[in-house]
């Protein structure tokens, strides 16, 4: 099965032009699973760079905002949007080129394969916590 959703996450990621990258992570940044082309900002995938996404939603809610649902990040030379899909974080890495509105769109195309990831790392997370 994890050879299977490779290849769909593959399959996504030539379907959009200027898409480098799609990254689940769990909360803390840990890669839970990346599709990505050799020219992916190497930087833009370490735990360092992923596990930001979700320390600010923390902050956020801190300071009674909500949780943010998502962030758009633009770069010089590329664009990174995140969603928050607690305990999953999915990170995608484009040029910046890269329709921002079809990298939004991923986010219905993707939520199957994050229901599945969610329970993934829920079970994880108990493992570890035990």
């Amino acid at each position: 099965m994890a050879e299977e959703v490779k290849k769909y996450i593959h399959s996504i990621l030539s379907t959009i032009d200027g898409l480098f990258s799609i990254v689940f992570t769990d909360r803390d940044g840990v890669v839970v699973l990346k599709a990505s082309r050799e020219n992916t900002p190497e930087l833009a995938t370490r735990q360092a760079f992923l596990s930001t996404f979700g320390m600010v939603s923390d902050q956020a809610g801190k300071l009674g905002l909500e949780r943010n649902k998502s962030i758009i990040s633009m770069y010089n030379n590329y664009q990174v949007v995140q969603f928050n899909k607690f305990p999953v974080m999915v990170t995608i890495i484009g040029s910046r080129h890269a329709n921002t509105g079809m990298l939004l769109d991923l986010e219905k195309d993707l939520e199957p394969l994050i229901n599945e990831m969610k329970q993934v790392v829920e079970v994880v997370t108990r493992q570890t916590v035990v």
